[in-house]
């Protein structure tokens, strides 16, 4: 499925569920929710978080700012001939990396940036850095859409949420809206491979993205999950 097709669907489905269990909406859940049902595409440089995250024109200033070094590393003698102009070259032609490459590249940036910068967000600094290291590395629909990576978000949104007024709703919609995700996916074609190294792939292929077939599923379940959360919402309120 599309990014915002998980986005409506998981964090609609996520919401309701809840509301029908008894726990309190809040900000922090939604939130939570919104950005779990993302979350698994995180290892795909084009998604739509990722895009979001790491927008076009970053990567233009992340472009000038390894071309204004190259020149730098050329003409301010830190290495004698011909090492500076290997040098140069080196960080220059990184600036020439295909997108999804630097936006990888960025990730890994933000990552280091968190962990040695963003004491005054812990634990939160080191969830999201551990978050992007892991993502730009394992290749797409890999670790981050299987059961362990639904566990091992669950788990850290469990423990970094110890001591909050909502924290046992934040782990169990983050949790859930994952899952969801996960659970779309599997619907496709391509399907997931929930426990490697087990070969044993989840593939109901019931759509296809890109395709006639695959927007007119995605579009029925659009209509009824937004159908179900009229009726938590609104219809039961």
């Amino acid at each position: 499925m599309m990014g915002k097709s998980h986005l409506i669907i998981s964090t609609g489905i996520t919401l309701s569920a809840m509301s029908l269990l008894g726990y309190d909406i809040t900000i922090p859940a939604v939130a939570v929710a919104g950005l779990s049902a993302l979350l698994p595409d995180i290892d795909e440089p084009n998604s739509l978080l990722v895009r979001k995250a790491v927008p076009e024109f970053l990567l233009r200033i992340l472009q000038m700012g390894l071309i204004g070094t190259a020149i730098y590393l050329y003409f301010a003698g830190v290495a004698s001939p011909p090492w500076n102009i290997a040098l140069a070259l080196l960080v220059g032609s990184v600036s020439f990396l295909p997108g999804r490459r630097l936006r990888h590249l960025v990730m890994l940036l933000l990552a280091l940036a968190l962990f040695a910068f963003a004491d005054a967000y812990d634990p939160w600094n080191y969830i999201a850095a551990c978050v992007l290291v892991v993502s730009s590395i394992v290749p797409h629909r890999g670790l981050t859409h299987t059961l362990y990576g639904v566990a091992g978000w669950s788990v850290l949104l469990y423990f970094a949420s110890l001591g909050m007024d909502d924290g046992g709703s934040l782990w169990i919609a983050g949790g859930m809206s994952y899952a969801l995700h996960l659970l779309a996916d599997a619907l496709t074609q391509r399907g997931i491979t929930p426990l490697p190294p087990l070969p044993f792939k989840l593939r109901l292929k019931l759509m296809s993205t890109g395709t006639k077939k695959g927007s007119a599923v995605e579009k029925v379940c659009i209509v009824l999950t937004l159908a179900l959360a009229l009726y938590v919402f609104v219809l039961t309120a």
